[in-house]
């Protein structure tokens, strides 16, 4: 009995003891078990003060989050994730993008202009006039065969065209157009491309985050040669345009983008796994430590007395759970090795988790699984939420896990917000790896979650402190069941993913 007390008096202390009970397999002496909310809130303190002014990617706040997290990682025994230079980074080169100062565009007795109803995103200086034009998604595929320019003359024209691709009106295939269509469009001889405004979130949140300052991964290839946005139409013009098949007579003049280089870094160790038949197996945990920056960079109201959009819940919530599994793995790591990558970027268009995947560290093929934690925030602490949940055979663990700290699970909340494409894990998931979100408990985007997300009154004094550690547990405990199980994770038959993912891992799964 000598050295079961202390193990008793642990769990009595934790709140953990009724829960353990109905967990016989679970070892109430793991790291997680112990974790520290007054630990876990100092990094809540640090990550979302007011010294790190909002961590907007490239601003001296958010490279002060990266070599804090780097540091602990390598306090914590972790390998660089970067053998090249034997780093805790991953350079992501971007490009800086400016608005134009002015641009319109006129389509027969209607006018559109730049920051009202209209948003240009990519191109030069332009001063054209020609025929305005539908030309469906306005998209070129060679491998399918797909081109809704192959019969439409759109020569000298400004072609307007549904958002997303075919089949895919989600957030990856929104930013996937931005990144391709005006190249397919100019390829066809257009001088303007728009896209029609249809996203399930509101059209103001939209120009706060397109239509100020913003960032791209610098790629190599030339900037747009058109320019290239979206316009928030009535319907009824919509159905007009499509029906007019010679087009509307139409103008358009812009100032053009003015675009510079910069750079952030991801941030990743690696920890090897405890098996060494699986050891050459990785599971990829992920979170974003960035946010929106101060003042006008932040897209929301703020005031001279509070202009910081710290950032509390969104992600400094993710980034110190990533941390607390990190820590936790390093004491007693799981079966499968682990990669720990904090990325840049998301909050301008996933740019850091993706530019990862389009230039891993780790081979993809040995990359078996995603588990991403990001949120917008809580309005339920008694349970934690999954995005992704039923789509890659990990419920069980994800389930047990919550259970373990008397948590119950929120299975894909406010579905009509697109969740799982709005985060880094669909990186990952665009490659075939089988991959989530796990996020606070949220039954809907409410008021609860609106007086934060976002907002400048995301504040560190305003976290759960008990809520936060509840929720780092659960996160580790889940990751640690997930790397230890015999079998691996998959899509489920018919996911949007399974193709991809068998070709990844050429069918072995």
């Amino acid at each position: 009995m000598k050295n079961v007390l202390p193990i008793l008096l642990l769990l009595v202390s934790t709140g953990a003891w009724a829960q353990v009970a109905n967990q016989q397999d679970i070892d109430p002496t793991l790291p997680e078990f112990r974790f520290d909310k007054l630990v876990l809130g100092g990094e809540m303190y640090f990550l979302a003060s007011d010294y790190l002014a909002g961590r907007r990617t490239g601003s001296p706040g958010n490279e002060i989050a990266a070599e804090y997290i780097a540091a602990q990682l390598r306090a914590f025994g972790y390998e660089p994730i970067n053998t090249e230079d034997s780093s805790y980074f991953q350079t992501v080169p971007l490009r800086k993008v400016q608005p134009p100062t002015s641009a319109e565009v006129k389509i027969g007795d209607h006018s559109f202009v730049h920051g009202g109803e209209m948003l240009i995103v990519r191109g030069p200086e332009a001063d054209v006039r020609g025929q305005v034009v539908f030309a469906n998604y306005g998209w070129v595929d060679e491998a399918t065969g797909h081109n809704d320019y192959e019969d439409l003359d759109v020569k000298g024209k400004i072609v307007i065209t549904r958002p997303g691709l075919p089949g895919d009106q989600g957030q990856q295939a929104i930013f996937q157009g931005v990144s391709e269509k005006a190249e397919m469009a100019a390829s066809a001889g257009a001088v303007g491309i728009f896209e029609i405004y249809a996203l399930p979130y509101p059209w103001q949140g939209f120009k706060g985050f397109l239509g100020g300052e913003r960032m791209s991964v610098d790629d190599g290839k030339p900037a747009a040669t058109i320019p290239y946005g979206f316009i928030k139409f009535e319907d009824a013009f919509v159905s007009d345009l499509q029906a007019n098949k010679d087009g509307m007579p139409g103008e358009l003049t812009s100032s053009g983008m003015q675009t510079s280089d910069m750079g952030s870094r991801n941030v990743g160790g690696i920890l090897r796994g405890s098996d060494p038949t699986v050891a050459d197996e990785y599971m990829i945990m992920t979170a974003h430590f960035d946010h929106v920056g101060v003042g006008a960079q932040g897209g929301g109201f703020y005031s001279e007395a509070d202009s910081i959009f710290n950032g509390a819940r969104d992600n400094a919530f993710g980034t110190i759970s990533l941390l607390a599994a990190a820590r936790a793995f390093a004491e007693n790591p799981p079966r499968r090795s682990i990669i720990i990558l904090a990325v840049t970027g998301e909050e301008l268009g996933l740019l850091g988790s993706k530019y990862y995947a389009d230039n891993p560290l780790v081979p993809l093929e040995q990359t078996v699984f995603n588990f991403n934690t990001d949120g917008a925030g809580y309005n339920d602490t008694s349970a934690i939420s999954v995005i992704g949940m039923g789509r890659t055979g990990i419920d069980e663990q994800i389930e047990r896990a919550a259970a373990a700290f008397g948590a119950s699970v929120i299975s894909n909340p406010a579905p009509e917000q697109g969740l799982f494409d709005r985060s880094d894990n669909v990186s990952f998931a665009a490659k075939g790896i089988p991959a989530l979100n796990f996020a606070p408990g949220m039954t809907d985007f409410d008021d609860a979650i609106f007086k934060y997300y976002h907002q400048v009154t995301d504040n560190p004094e305003t976290i759960d402190l008990e809520y936060l550690k509840r929720y780092c547990q659960i996160y580790t405990l889940a990751a640690r069941l997930i790397a230890n199980r015999d079998e691996l994770p998959f899509w489920k038959e018919g996911d949007k993913y399974e193709e991809v993912g068998k070709s990844l891992y050429d069918n072995g799964k």
